[in-house]
Parts: C-alpha cells; structure tokens; sequence
C-alpha cells in the first residue's frame, strides 16, 4: 500500500473481502460506505501484528481524531475521508470524491490536475500511478471513474496507444549471432514518424468497417489506411530483445526465450478524433472553468458522447490492427512463427462495475492491472520492460503504470543532452539504436525500477525484457 497519506480512494470493488471485522462500524461513527476500504486496512493492519482490542482502540482514535492519521501509511487514505488533513493539504475534494496517489515525489502539477478531474460533477473516484507526469486533462498516469459520461481528454490524444510482445521458441543469443538480420527486418518493414506511411499499403479488415459514423473517421479515413501498419514519433518503437520468465503464465513456461515489442497506438487519426471531441465537449459545458476546459466530458445518453465512444472503439481495433501487422511483417521477413503474444493498452476508457455501481473508467497512460490480466510495462530504449501480471487492487481502480513516465520535457532533454550522453549510455548497457532522438535519451525518464516498486500491490512481475536492438523514430 502506497505511504502517500495525502491523498484518498475509496475501495469500490470489495465483493471478495468477507473479512469479519473486529468492530462495529456504526458504533466507533465510520460511515458504513468505508465499509470496503475499512476492511483493506484491517486486513494490511491485522498483516502488521496488530490484532484485536489493539485494532479496536486504533479505530475508534481514527474515527475520534482522523487528522491526527493523515499521514500514516495505512490509514492515510481513510483518515482523508473521514475529514483528516495531511501535510499536502485537504485530501480530496470538496465533493469527497475519492482519489488515491501511488509513488513519491510526483509532480505537484501532475497531482492537482487529478484533484481537478475529481472535482467534476460525474466523478466517481481516481487515482494517480507512479509514472506521473503533466498532459492534457488529465495527467499522464492518471485514473479517473466517471458516471455515464467520457472525457476525451481523460483518454488522450494518442487513442489506444499499445504494447505487443511476440515470443519465440528459439534462442535468444540470435541477437548477437544474427543480429544484423534482425535489424534488417526491423528497418524494411517498419515506418516511423509523424505523417509516415508505406509506399505500397498494408491491408487489414479494419479498414473495411464503417468509418462514416463520425465526421472525423469519415474525413481521416484515407489517412488512417495509408498509415496502416506504421509507428508515431516520440516514444514509440519496435524492438528486439530477450525475454526472462521467471514464472511461468498461460502459454510461456519459466526460461529465456528471443521477443518482439513494439509501443504505438492509433496515429494521426487518432489525434484528430481526440482534438474534434473535446472541443465539442467544450462547448457542451461552457460552465466550466477554464482551468477544467481540457476536462470536458460528453454524456453517453447524448448523440455526441455515443458517437465518441463508437470511434475511440474504432481507434482501439485500428492501433491493435497496427501492431498486428508490424509483427507479422518482422517476424514474416525473418520466417518466424511466434510462440506466444502478449498485449495491453492504454489511453482508453472502459465501462467497468465496482461494488456493483457501473462507471466509466479512464486510463490516460495507466493500464489496466485486473486480477489475473497480462500486460507489458516498458521502461527506456536501454532499461527493461515487465511482463506483469495484475492484482486487481481496488484502490487503483485495478490500475497499474504504463511505463517509466517522463522527469523532464521534451524541450529540456534536447536542451540538456547530447548524442554522445546517449550513445555512452547505449555502449555500457549493450544496446544496438537503429534511429531515435534525443528527447528519448533514457536520462529523460524516472528509473523503471524505482516505478515498479512503488507498484508492488497493483501487479506482479512475471517476465524481464531486456532490449538489444532498438528503433524509434529519427
């Protein structure tokens, strides 16, 4: 459980928490809808060794003097509901919407555009991840349940941004022996940057949906099947690498094994949808401050929210789509056929139930980490991605990070690096770049290690991808 203890999230998915409690809530004064959350932190307490009358009397001083717990790193989160303060200030909003932070030293901006997105009216709960950083709406790594409503901004503008891994059955030491074939195929059957495409078109069955539903899809169409089977700038890529399974999962047996992974989503298309959207949605709720401008939502019972959620959905077939046809190209030019497939996405909204209670989950940069659900946490061009296995933890809205998640800007990395910090970097860690830019250099981004840590109630790391031969846009 995170020791942040400023900020609150109120469990809404406790149906597998039977615990008999020690104590009557109604009798120390807790409202009976902490009920979830009170069981969470007796169980992490009773963990502690700390049982019986003891628990009784830690409680009801809880439920008497809750700010004198603000920052205790069990009971924090609660003693926020209950009314406490902590050393950051007021926990939560004025409206009590529930909302919970992971890992330290996140950025102040990052955490207030959170507190922002639980101020609204259809806010449910949230929550921030350890790879926090500012964006639009949202922030980066920021969670946020919502009722009946979408936020196209609390997606993103990257829609369905996703990670692929292919795994195969043969051995991972063809990084050295055959590494220029693999860079080969890398470099003839992939297209990056902003407005790529292949000269000859790829083809999949999602461009023959119906994209006429929204003006946008309708307009972009053409563009969207040009770039079909491409990767954006920024920090996307494909890349080689060897996989450790250190515990066995569905499909893939514990041992080293030769992978394929790739980090893209939606392209240009699924900007425009995003920009066409929120604007929109602006102007559906001139109300709004316009520090909460980019925090505009559409009703799902309205034409307009429908038709959003019918081509984020679109976008979300369109980047798997992408990567389907990245793999099958690489691995197809190096005639291999993969053991296994793992993949995850994020930048999304999902209609999820908690507690009973159906809302709208978004996960701007955070994935999804339900009980049991496989996905891939990548950390920078030389460190190394996870394969993690969810906990489905409530508190985080069974949310996990998405990546490493940036410390400074673009701007300040291509300020403050060179090309030979990068490549000093690439020699000591044993990591081929075939093309990517400086504002990638793996100085601009938080310690991948120090994240997943800070994460260790939210998933379980199953696998290590170690990267070796990597592209990313010029």
């Amino acid at each position: 459980m995170s020791k942040n203890g400023y900020a609150i999230f109120m469990s809404m998915n406790s149906g597998k928490m039977k615990d008999r409690l020690p104590f009557r809530l109604t009798a120390l004064g807790i409202p009976e809808r902490l009920l979830p959350v009170v069981r969470l932190c007796v169980r992490q307490m009773e963990e502690d060794g700390v049982r019986g009358k003891a628990l009784r009397r830690l409680f009801g001083r809880l439920a008497q003097e809750p700010g004198a717990f603000a920052d205790h790193p069990v009971l924090g989160g609660l003693a926020g509901m209950l009314g406490g303060e902590s050393k950051q200030g007021v926990a939560g909003s004025v409206r009590e919407v529930p909302w919970r932070v992971w890992g330290e030293g996140l950025d102040p901006k990052a955490v207030q555009q959170l507190r922002d997105g639980c101020s609204l009216p259809v806010a449910v709960g949230g929550a921030l991840m350890p790879d926090a950083h500012v964006g639009y709406g949202l922030p980066i790594g920021g969670v946020l349940a919502v009722d009946n409503a979408v936020i196209p901004y609390g997606v993103g503008m990257d829609i369905a941004c996703r990670m692929k891994m292919s795994v195969f059955a043969v051995s991972p030491d063809l990084v050295d022996s055959h590494g220029d074939e693999l860079a080969r195929a890398i470099e003839q059957e992939t297209c990056f940057g902003v407005g790529g495409q292949f000269r000859a078109r790829r083809d999949h069955a999602v461009m023959r949906e119906d994209w006429g539903f929204s003006p946008v899809t309708r307009r972009m169409q053409d563009t969207a099947w040009a770039q079909l089977g491409t990767s954006g700038a920024g920090n996307h890529f494909v890349e080689w690498g060897v996989l450790d399974v250190t515990q066995a999962m569905p499909g893939l047996a514990e041992g080293t094994y030769l992978a394929l992974l790739s980090h893209s989503g939606s392209r240009g298309t699924g900007g425009e949808v995003a920009k066409h959207y929120s604007a929109l949605a602006g102007r559906m709720h001139p109300e709004l401050p316009r520090a909460l401008g980019h925090l505009a939502w559409l009703g799902l019972d309205t034409d307009e929210g429908r038709e959003y959620w019918d081509a984020m959905e679109l976008m979300g077939r369109y980047s798997a789509a992408n990567h389907a046809i990245i793999h099958a190209a690489v691995a197809g030019h190096l005639g291999l056929n993969p053991l296994t497939s793992i993949e995850n996405h994020h930048n999304f909204a999902w209609k999820e139930t908690f507690d009973g209670r159906r809302v709208i989950v978004h996960r701007k940069g955070a994935t999804p980490a339900g009980a049991g659900f496989f996905g891939i946490i990548p950390g920078t061009m030389v460190d190394p991605a996870f394969v993690v296995e969810g906990l489905g933890n409530p508190m985080s809205l069974n949310s996990a990070a998405h990546g490493a998640g940036r410390v400074m800007s673009r701007k300040e990395a291509l300020k403050r690096f060179r090309r030979s910090d990068v490549e000093h970097v690439l020699r000591e860690r044993g990591v081929r770049l075939l093309s990517g830019g400086l504002d990638e250099a793996p100085m601009a981004y938080k310690n991948i290690r120090d994240v997943m840590a800070a994460q260790a109630d939210l998933v379980r790391i199953r696998g290590t991808f170690w990267p070796r031969i990597v592209k990313m846009a010029k």
